[in-house]
């Protein structure tokens, strides 16, 4: 019985450190994104366009900011990629046609840029979603321990109920 009392405090601990790691997780990642000052450009379509006009401070407007950006970069590029453009520039250069060439490689150079933000701003929505599993793992390890304080032996439930 000891050792399931023990287990028990051990869980409860683990799971409050958890909520507040994950918390703190949370809020440091949103406090950096708001210091940011983005806003998600007013042609968003992300959910409807619900987060439109709205600051990043969270997953859900990083993830539209993200999207936009795609999308502002498509229409830059013609449709075109990153590696794409890349094939297009060298085709172009071997075919004598620096000018194209030139504008390919600027394309491609915008398409990076994007391609990079995106990166950073897809790693703060993973940060979100790992800090809300860890609290939500720290509510479960919590929700173990308090059940295994409560557990009785099998010895004290024979005597209550004779």
């Amino acid at each position: 019985m000891q050792a399931t009392k023990t287990v028990g405090i051990v869980s409860i601990i683990a799971g409050i450190i958890m909520i507040i790691a994950g918390a703190i997780t949370w809020g440091t990642v949103s406090a950096q994104l708001q210091a940011e000052n983005i806003t998600v450009p007013g042609d968003s379509e992300f959910m409807g366009g619900m987060f439109a006009e709205q600051q990043v401070a969270g997953p859900l407007s990083a993830y539209a900011q993200a999207d936009i950006i795609n999308h502002h970069a498509l229409a830059g590029a013609e449709g075109k990629t990153y590696s794409e453009l890349g094939s297009l520039a060298r085709e172009a250069e071997a075919d004598g046609d620096t000018e194209a060439a030139e504008a390919y490689t600027a394309q491609r150079s915008t398409a990076m840029t994007a391609s990079f933000l995106r990166a950073s701003l897809f790693t703060s929505v993973v940060a979100f979603g790992v800090a809300a599993l860890v609290i939500g793992l720290g509510v479960l390890f919590g929700l173990i321990g308090w059940a295994l304080m409560t557990v009785k032996p099998a010895a004290a439930k024979a005597e209550a109920a004779a």
